[in-house]
């Protein structure tokens, strides 16, 4: 199946917890059929002790969600100018 968005392009999520939210796809994972986005669905994860991380940490990261989930940006604006 061919998908329209690629890393780079501006979309906005249309589903779930973020709904609304307007962000940059920073990877697309199509094996899969998931995106990354910029800011989306963080997760928290355990950094272990590392010589470049000597304390080890616990950081947030975006955490992949479904592509049927956003919408190009483009084609949300046209989709709600019409609806006016």
């Amino acid at each position: 199946m061919k998908k329209k968005i690629k890393t780079g392009d501006e979309v906005v999520v249309i589903a779930g917890n973020s709904r609304g939210a307007r962000a940059k796809v920073l990877s697309v994972i199509t094996a899969k059929e998931r995106v990354l986005v910029e800011g989306v669905n963080k997760r928290k994860h355990f950094e272990p002790k590392s010589e470049k991380n000597p304390e080890g940490a616990i950081v947030e990261r975006e955490s992949s969600i479904h592509i049927s989930n956003v919408m190009l940006a483009s084609k949300y604006d046209e989709r709600k100018g019409a609806a006016k």
